[in-house]
């Protein structure tokens, strides 16, 4: 028998009998398949990496704590004894620093005796002082740039502590967010060392839980961050907008993205460049103001909006690579041809507008579904009354369809305002219903007084 015949008995053998003990096994049995490296091999070098990554995270967490220590050190204790700020304001800007330093004292010391998953075992129930941190931070930073222009003698602490050689040139905005950014880390840190970590090891239960429980707080604070990014766009494009009736800001609004487009008009007139501002529910059609106005010369004023939810979007030009393309905007009371000399650009609208509109069109049927569910009738007939009950609406932060709202957008483009979050209130009214027959009467003859329930 041949040296090959002899090895695919092996290889097979192999293959059925690979102990699976890590997330990667499907891996292994590739690399046995193709008569790679062997198992021993193969967990060796994961061993390497579970090693190298446990190094990692040890030296990066040393250098955390000492960063933290700074800030704990040199403001927070000596800003306390010297009453430099009021205590309201110290918890304001260094919220719940002090207690995450004092946690991860407890995990370095762990992480340096190699008791990782004990180490994270302990963290991880009060990574809500992470959490409270990040969500404070924004407000952090406006206090303290408010206290630095304020108190002089806060100002001059908080230099002459900076420009001790332990801060290395740092400053207090840099060690601030450090939480923030560490919670990432911990995230690819940890899922590095779990996938590393053989199931029999006493550490990969827990490492897992925590590789979980991180990943939670760590989307939370990119959810965060994304919605105060989108509140500071929105609050951009709010001061380029003139006039204070001019309101774009509302909750669960969403910056999309802005930019030049040329309106092509119906009867081959000359082209109107507009400026026009996309937002998750519709889109806003603005034009400069007079370069000369003294006040409103670098500021847009507001001409029309148009609500995506009733929109239809088409490209009439500009499928090949060529220069610029059209698309066609169709809205209940008009249709706009808009264009662009830059195809990268006039595709970039066209992906935008498509997407904001599927979106929204997606939301109105499922809340229409939804609707449609909860009013449907409930009867509920006894000895004595016959009612038909129906679920309505709340009066205020109901959902609800978003193709009621049109009359909105009309208000919205005549006052310049936003468009009502609330849901307008029902009025009932019971009327006598003299003629409902029971249906468990005996004979045709038998008939109950009753009340109906109608929506006005």
């Amino acid at each position: 028998m041949s040296a090959s015949s002899d090895r695919t008995p092996m290889k097979r053998h192999l293959t059925a009998n690979i102990q699976l003990y890590t997330p990667k096994a499907r891996e292994i049995q590739l690399t046995c398949s193709r008569g790679g490296a062997t198992i021993e091999e193969q967990r060796a070098r994961w061993e390497r990496k579970r090693i190298r990554t446990a190094k990692e995270l040890v030296e990066t967490e040393q250098r955390y704590f000492e960063q933290l220590e700074l800030v704990v050190v040199y403001f927070i204790e000596i800003l306390k004894a010297k009453g430099t700020l009021q205590p309201d304001i110290r918890d304001d800007i260094f919220c719940t620093l002090k207690a995450i330093h004092s946690i991860n004292r407890t995990l370095l010391s762990n992480l340096e005796d190699g008791k990782f998953g004990l180490a994270f075992d302990i963290f991880c129930p009060q990574l809500q002082l992470y959490t409270t941190y990040t969500d404070n931070m924004e407000h952090a930073v406006k206090v303290l740039q408010e206290q630095m222009r304020k108190n002089k003698r806060f100002a001059r602490f908080k230099k002459l502590q900076e420009s001790r050689p332990e801060f290395q040139g740092l400053t207090l905005e840099d060690l601030l967010p450090l939480p923030r950014k560490r919670v990432y880390q911990y995230k690819h840190l940890l899922r590095d060392l779990a996938e590393n970590t053989s199931p029999d090891s006493p550490d990969f239960e827990q490492l897992t839980s925590a590789v979980k429980a991180v990943s939670e707080v760590s989307q939370h604070i990119q959810d965060q961050a994304r919605r105060h990014e989108n509140y500071l766009q929105m609050l951009r494009v709010q001061k380029l907008l003139k006039g204070q009736r001019s309101k774009v800001l509302a909750p669960g609004r969403k910056y999309i993205r802005e930019g030049w487009l040329a309106i092509v008009p119906p009867k081959g007139e000359e082209l109107k460049h507009k400026m026009f501002f996309l937002f998750s529910d519709f889109l806003l059609m603005a034009k400069p103001c007079h370069p000369l106005h003294p006040v409103h010369s670098d500021k847009f004023a507001w001409q029309k909006a148009y609500p995506l939810i009733e929109g239809t979007i088409e490209k009439v030009f500009g499928h090949t690579k060529s220069q610029g393309g059209l698309i066609s905007l169709t809205f209940r009371e008009e249709t706009l041809l808009v264009m662009s000399n830059d195809q990268e650009d006039i595709n970039d609208w066209y992906r935008c507008l498509s997407a904001a509109i599927g979106q929204l069109r997606s939301r109105s049927v499922f809340i229409q579904r939804k609707d449609n569910l909860a009013r449907r009738p409930i009867r509920s007939i006894n000895n004595s009354t016959a009612m038909e009950v129906y679920t309505i609406a709340p009066k205020s932060g109901g959902k609800r369809s978003l193709n009621t709202d049109q009359n909105q957008f009309k208000d919205l483009n005549a006052k310049s305002q936003p468009m009502n979050e609330g849901t307008r209130a029902k009025r009932i009214r019971l009327e006598p219903n003299a003629t409902k027959r029971h249906p468990d009467a005996a004979g045709p003859g038998v008939e109950q007084k009753g009340t109906n329930c109608i929506i006005l």
